[in-house]
């Protein structure tokens, strides 16, 4: 018992504002499973029906308002949460980080986004709750609504791109530039789906906490394995 707390104690000291990002984790998951429960439900849920129909017209439901160039860019931004898109993402940001001499970084990133897209699918096997038919939705769709792929995905992969790349850096304004650009991906790839009518603000909502939780962990670990040694440190300034 003592062994275990030594080693609890000591992983807690090797990585930086551990107790904060235990908080940030935990609070994510419930938010997660307050979601969860409430979808669980067998009826729909009015803060979703009110969202999707507020962004839709009034007289043709199967139109969302706004000009016609932005349905085509809110087309664009969602591609961006698409297998095919952060599949080729990470193999440039992989690819990257190996010209780097980042071997391991790129091998821990691979990591990260395969088994949290292995968690999605899992995620949606099990709740399996029907897409929207609130409105006509402005794209296809295959799969089951919750949690959002596109919103879990983005949120697992441009944020843990974002951790993992800005942990390779000692400057600050580096890491700062990474994860802004990893949220504000995350935050237009989710909204776009809302606005496509693909999914419900619930489903989004889900996505983006158990993504951004996921996110955190792997950043957590980035610090621990580099300060073990175990990846390449950041560069020095």
């Amino acid at each position: 018992m003592r062994l275990v707390s030594h080693r609890i104690a000591q992983f807690g000291r090797s990585v930086p504002w551990s107790r904060p990002y235990v908080l940030v984790v935990a609070g994510l998951v419930f938010a997660f499973g307050l979601i969860a429960k409430e979808v669980l439900g067998a009826k729909p849920l009015a803060f979703d029906q009110y969202i999707m129909l507020a962004l839709r017209d009034p007289a043709n439901p199967a139109t969302p308002i706004g000009p016609a160039w932005l349905q085509e860019a809110a087309r664009d931004i969602t591609a961006l949460g698409s297998y095919a898109v952060l599949g080729i993402v990470l193999l440039i940001t992989a690819g990257y980080l190996l010209l780097a001499h980042k071997r391991s970084a790129a091998w821990m990133l691979v990591s990260a986004i395969g088994s949290g897209a292995v968690l999605n699918s899992l995620l949606k096997f099990f709740f399996a709750r029907s897409r929207p038919d609130l409105v006509t939705p402005s794209v296809r769709v295959f799969t089951a609504s919750f949690p959002s792929a596109h919103a879990t995905l983005s949120a697992i992969a441009y944020l843990t791109f974002g951790a993992l790349l800005s942990r390779t850096y000692r400057s600050r304004g580096m890491r700062i530039y990474f994860m802004s650009l990893a949220v504000l991906l995350t935050v237009l790839v989710g909204l776009s789906r809302i606005y496509l009518g693909v999914h419900f603000p619930t489903d989004i909502l889900a996505g983006w906490c158990i993504g951004a939780a996921w996110a955190s962990v792997c950043w957590a670990l980035m610090t621990r394995l580099q300060q073990g040694g175990r990846i390449e440190p950041p560069e020095q300034p």
